[in-house]
């Protein structure tokens, strides 16, 4: 039951990094795609139809981290405290400006696409943050309280995970625009993604070497690690070859795959610790009772289907590419 819900929490997490990265990626691009206002309203507009949707999946994620991981928040909030700080900073101001950008139409939005922008960058480097910390074990001490120096969470190989994820979203969000902007962005979104796959490439091999020395990574982690080069590969070849929807489904899944390594880095340890001596937590430890497993077991199948019946009505109605006549929601 708990390798279940282990298993569910990363399913909704994956599925949040999968849809919502390209969302941040668009953000980032947002200035470099479009200079006028006309083409930055139809940049904006090939996300929005997808925009709440995609954030319904980290919503889902949290709520099941926090009933059936409940000893697993606290601790991976506490020892992580600066990168979740900004991380809601950033999704909170890319989410604000996405939506309020539009709203009056005699109104500079200057700021607004500035805040976008900004948004986007702190949430893709704080994910990136977070997850690096996770990989080398938060800084707890033996009760699993926040060890020494504050800034500790910001060391060289968190930060090499944040500039990673600049370059998965930001290649995620070129190719999903070479398949949803207007046609006029396609030859300028592939140029972009082209870009990026040299930075991805370089964190996927650095990540995974310095990761190597500094970790005591389990053979499970295996799996995520070829998912990754895999996914990489496909959407290399994808973008060369014009095909912008295998290239988009490519980097999905490249952007998904970290979670998976994360999740599986150290079964059966949900947790440990980067301090010598210090805390660790298994699955067992971490999860709730056996009865409330149970409980949430009822909620889960109906939950899941609703998440994903929505994802796939948006999408079904919401496959042609923004033109003059599309509704743009921002």
């Amino acid at each position: 039951m708990v390798i279940l819900w282990w298993c569910v929490l990363g399913f909704l997490t994956a599925g949040y990094f999968a849809l919502a990265g390209y969302d941040y990626g668009v953000g980032m691009l947002l200035g470099r795609l479009s200079r006028d206002e006309a083409g930055r309203r139809r940049v904006l507009g090939a996300f929005g139809p997808f925009f709440l949707a995609n954030e319904v999946w980290l919503v889902a994620a949290v709520g099941v981290l926090f009933g059936a991981f409940p000893h697993l928040e606290g601790k991976v909030f506490s020892g992580a405290y600066l990168p979740v700080v900004t991380l809601l900073l950033g999704l909170v101001t890319f989410t604000a400006a996405v939506q309020l950008r539009s709203r009056r139409p005699d109104a500079g939005r200057g700021a607004w696409t500035l805040a976008i922008t900004v948004g986007a960058w702190v949430t893709a480097v704080s994910w990136g943050v977070f997850l690096g910390n996770l990989v080398l074990g938060l800084p707890l001490d033996a009760a699993g309280k926040p060890a020494g120096d504050v800034l500790a969470v910001f060391s060289p190989y968190a930060l090499l995970w944040g500039a990673g994820f600049v370059a998965l979203f930001a290649l995620q969000g070129a190719a999903f625009l070479a398949v949803r902007a207007p046609a006029e962005f396609t030859a300028r979104a592939n140029r972009i993604a082209k870009a990026l796959l040299a930075p991805a490439l370089a964190f996927l091999v650095v990540a995974v070497g310095w990761g190597a020395v500094e970790t005591t990574a389990s053979w499970s982690v295996l799996p995520a690690i070829v998912l990754a080069f895999g996914a990489l590969g496909v959407a290399a070849a994808a973008l060369r070859a014009g095909r912008h929807k295998a290239a988009l489904v490519a980097t999905m899944t490249l952007s998904a795959s970290p979670v998976l390594a994360v999740g599986t880095l150290r079964l059966p340890d949900a947790l440990v610790s980067s301090v010598d001596g210090g805390f660790s937590l298994s699955l067992t430890e971490a999860a709730t009772s056996t009865e409330m497993l149970s409980l949430l077991t009822f909620v889960l199948p109906p939950a899941l289907v609703a998440i994903a019946a929505v994802q796939w009505v948006t999408w079904r109605r919401h496959d042609t590419r923004v033109d003059q006549r599309s509704l743009l929601h921002f």
